[in-house]
């Protein structure tokens, strides 16, 4: 069956991988700030997660699939966090996130199973210095999606994929030079960073009906870096 399959944020890097991958078989929306890198043959709407209502779109009345893109990387040391910072990074991640999703409450409920992905970050299971606000935005995001999983099954599936650091545009300023992918590389048991690829792969396999049983997970996708101590 051919899906609407709905990309809040997806004009580059995981979201326009997403919708690459997606295209051939379902019918992609991306609503974002940029249109400059939309993927040929996939509908596009400007929409701004901060300061839009994604219900003034002209969506199709189902919506199948649901992916939330929009993020930040804010690493400081907490005394140079100002509570501002904490605010900001709690409004992208989070509270917009929410008012995306109760939006297209109608459009999501039309649909016969609805799939919605969000993204964490592996700081919300690893305490790692400097990540404390963007851990407490994502680790919200968590809770939100484990307690809105249990609320609407089995209409809606739910999950959440939690990455290291990846190779995106995103994290451009922290993987900027060889060196420092090689420093981060040797961090992970996988000896490697996690490439826009690894990430978009999960999110399209969790969007499909493969992963029809699958609901409420949090899934680590960070090249053992959760899970595994091998130093």
């Amino acid at each position: 069956m051919q899906k609407n399959i709905l990309l809040i944020g997806g004009s580059y890097g995981i979201g326009a991988s997403i919708a690459e991958k997606l295209k051939r078989n379902h019918q992609v929306i991306i609503a974002s700030r940029t249109k400059e890198n939309i993927p040929e043959g996939i509908t596009h709407h400007t929409f701004d997660a901060l300061n839009d209502n994604i219900s003034d779109l002209d969506l199709p009345p189902k919506i199948h699939g649901l992916v939330y893109c929009p993020g930040s990387i804010n690493l400081k040391p907490f005394k140079m966090m100002s509570s501002e910072t904490f605010k900001e990074d709690m409004e992208l991640n989070f509270h917009s996130l929410v008012r995306v999703v109760h939006g297209l409450l109608p459009n999501l409920k039309n649909a016969e199973q609805a799939s919605l992905v969000f993204f964490s970050t592996v700081a919300v299971k690893v305490g790692m210095p400097f990540h404390t606000s963007v851990a407490a935005a994502k680790g919200a995001i968590e809770g939100f999606a484990k307690a809105l999983a249990a609320e609407y099954a089995p209409n809606f599936r739910i999950n959440v994929i939690a990455p290291s650091l990846t190779d995106s545009p995103l994290a451009s300023k922290l993987l900027n030079s060889e060196s420092k992918k090689d420093k981060m590389a040797e961090r992970h048991p996988l000896k490697k960073v996690g490439t826009i690829e690894d990430i978009a792969a999960m999110a399209s396999f969790l969007l499909t009906d493969g992963s029809q049983w699958i609901t409420g997970q949090v899934l680590g996708v960070d090249g053992g870096l959760s899970t595994l101590n091998i130093n």
